[in-house]
Order: structure tokens, then C-alpha cells, then sequence
């Protein structure tokens, strides 16, 4: 019998990433996808990709959704509080680890697995230590298709969201930059691939500057054919 597990979900590349080893594995089952969502914005935090185009994320992957809601400017207290409420609920029903599509970030990774061992509970990173190139050429080679949907100015050029992630975007990308964003230059937005039953369509909008940050709004598709 396969395990069950929860995945940390942001819509992005690296989740997909985590998620298709995951499955490939074929040890694990996902009980639930957890995603923060920010409140008045009504969009992934961080990633800012509208709710409507996370749901149809989680539909057209076939797995269960849960949206764990935070407040504009949420602090870490206020994120641990509303994610330990959330994780308790499945650690009552015998779930035990959480996945996780981080890289190489050693502080991040101490910080969850710091937090889920509070809960008795321990983390899973499918992806970790995988030379950041190579995923990002796995991911496109794959079949993957993914759209920057936030990217840091102090790291990247703006003119770089609302680009698709493809092997002319790995080109274009500066050397200093991580191929994967892992530290942050850049987030994304995965519509289609693999383990997609069907492409999530949607109209790109306009981009947009805020928190110091430039995001690209997507537009969801009338339907997701």
C-alpha cells in the first residue's frame, strides 16, 4: 500500500518537478495538495496566480486541494500558526510527511523540517540536491510548459515575466541567476506536461509592479477544455 503524503503546492515548476518524482517512484500517494493563499488578493502567495487557475491546477491533476488562507503582509507566526492547524487536521487521519520541491536552500529546508517536527511529523524533498541546470532542461524535455508569473528586479530584468520557461528562456537567462529561481529571482506557473490529464488555458495580462516585485497577471480561460 502506498503512503500517503501531503505536498507543499505553489503552482510552480518545482512543485511539478517534486510531484513527477513522486509519482514516478510509485511509493507515495498524495492526500492533498497545500496551497497559501493571501486573502483580498485572492491569488498563490508570492506566485500571485489568480485561485481560479489553482483550482483548475488541482482538477487537471487529479488530486485534492486545500487552500490555507493568509493575510496581506502575513507574518511567520501568523503562516505557522494557520499551516500547523492545517497539518494537524491530517496528521489526526495517520499522515506523517510532507513533500517539498526545494533545491538547495539549507536554511529553508532546517526551517520546515523544524516546524513539522514540532508536529511529529518530517518532510520529504523528492528534488534535493539535483543540479539546478539539469532539472530545468528535465523539465522542458519533459513536456513541461511553465510561465513566469513573479520576478525580483534586483535579480532579473522585468522584461523576463510573463516569458515561457523553454530552452530559449534558459538561454536568455543571466549567469548569475539560478536556472530553477530557487533563490527567489523568479517564480512560475506550470499549465501543462506530463502529469497534466489537460492544459490549463488562460490570456496573459498585464504586468504589474507591487512589493517590490513584478508580477504577470494571467486571465483564465472562459473554459478548460
Amino acid at each position: 500500500m502506498k503512503e500517503k503524503i501531503l505536498l507543499s503546492w505553489s503552482g510552480g515548476k518545482d512543485s511539478c518537478l517534486a510531484l513527477y518524482e513522486l509519482q514516478k517512484g510509485g511509493r507515495h500517494q498524495i492526500a492533498a495538495l497545500l496551497t497559501t493563499v493571501t486573502e483580498g488578493y485572492d491569488r498563490i502567495s508570492m506566485h500571485g496566480v489568480r485561485r481560479a487557475l489553482l483550482e483548475r491546477q488541482a482538477e487537471s491533476l487529479g488530486l485534492p486541494l486545500q487552500k490555507i488562507y493568509i493575510s496581506q503582509k502575513a507574518s511567520n507566526v501568523e503562516y505557522e500558526s494557520k499551516m500547523e492547524a492545517a497539518l494537524a487536521e491530517h496528521k489526526s487521519n495517520g499522515i506523517e510527511q510532507v513533500a517539498f520541491g526545494d533545491i538547495f536552500l539549507e536554511d529553508l529546508r532546517a526551517y520546515r523540517e523544524k516546524n513539522l517536527a514540532r508536529m511529529g511529523m518530517q518532510g520529504l524533498f523528492p528534488i534535493w540536491k539535483r543540479d539546478s541546470r539539469e532539472l530545468a532542461e528535465t523539465f522542458v524535455q519533459s513536456g513541461f510548459r511553465a510561465v513566469v508569473v513573479c520576478v525580483d528586479p534586483r535579480a532579473l530584468d522585468p522584461s523576463f515575466a510573463g516569458k515561457q520557461i523553454d530552452e530559449e528562456f534558459l538561454r536568455q537567462l543571466p549567469a548569475a541567476v539560478d536556472p530553477c529561481g530557487e533563490n527567489g529571482e523568479f517564480h512560475s506557473f506550470a499549465f501543462a506536461g506530463p502529469i497534466f490529464r489537460d492544459e490549463i488555458r488562460f490570456t496573459v495580462g498585464e504586468v504589474v509592479s507591487r512589493d517590490g516585485f513584478y508580477f504577470c497577471d494571467l486571465l483564465p480561460a472562459e473554459e478548460n477544455i
